[in-house]
């Protein structure tokens, strides 16, 4: 069984109000009783909850008495936006963060945070919700990545936005109808990039909300990159930049 689980209704409902760091709560689908407390519980502190059959808890569980609810536990312990900025102050140096809105697949997650530690990103920004966490896979995928970069995961992407702003940081996101080369922004500025979900890409507000709206010019047939791939795509001009000026 993976040690990062938690199962049993007591057991879980104790993980949730205790502020365990949990990634997903699990319910099955003919679960009775006080169940409505603990998913109650759950959305209360923003936890993704998600319904499944019994085979699956069994599963996860290792086939011990689950009482139909399980809780899948964060294995990274997640920083503060407030880590972030302070990091790039404590290195003398113009913050550089990703904004992820919305990333589901769990090794774009880890390649995205591979690249970024690879070319000294300061952090990384996720959403609690509708989003993958920090979980086994991603660790694997960033090939041990996530143990020297600050992951920062907040209720609402947006909020992290404004607050930023007010720090002096530019917003940068893409578009594949954008008319900015994205070659054209300074990068030796404050800067936070935005990467879009992997099918829907930036959330209207979040675009709404960005200083540049920018695109990652095509020369072939498809219009569009990997989440993983524009983002080294932009961290990579972003860091060229900066070593040009200096």
């Amino acid at each position: 069984m993976n040690e990062n689980i938690i199962y049993g209704r007591n057991p879980v409902m104790e993980a949730i109000t205790s502020g365990h760091e949990i990634e997903k709560l699990y319910v099955s689908k003919t679960a009775k009783g006080n169940i409505s407390k603990i998913i109650k519980a759950a959305r209360d502190k923003n936890i993704i909850v998600s319904t499944t059959d019994n085979a699956t808890l069994d599963k996860l569980s290792g086939y011990n008495n689950h009482q139909g609810v399980l809780a899948s536990c964060s294995v990274y312990k997640y920083f503060e936006l407030e880590d972030i900025l302070n990091y790039a102050e404590e290195k003398n140096e113009k913050p550089l963060i990703l904004l992820l809105d919305g990333i589901t697949d769990t090794h774009n997650l880890g390649a995205i945070i591979r690249s970024a530690e690879a070319f000294s990103v300061h952090g990384i920004v996720i959403p609690k919700r509708r989003a993958v966490g920090v979980n086994s896979t991603v660790v694997k995928t960033s090939a041990g990545a996530t143990e020297y970069i600050k992951v920062a995961k907040v209720s609402n992407i947006n909020n992290a936005i404004n607050v930023l702003k007010k720090q002096g940081v530019w917003i940068v996101g893409s578009s594949v109808n954008a008319k900015t080369d994205f070659r054209d922004v300074d990068y030796t500025l404050p800067i936070a990039i935005v990467i879009g979900s992997e099918g829907e890409g930036m959330s209207k507000l979040v675009k709404k909300n960005c200083d540049y709206i920018t695109k990652i010019p095509m020369l072939g047939h498809m219009n569009s990159l990997n989440a993983s791939v524009a983002a080294s795509l932009f961290i990579y001009e972003a860091i060229r930049q900066r070593n040009s000026k200096a």
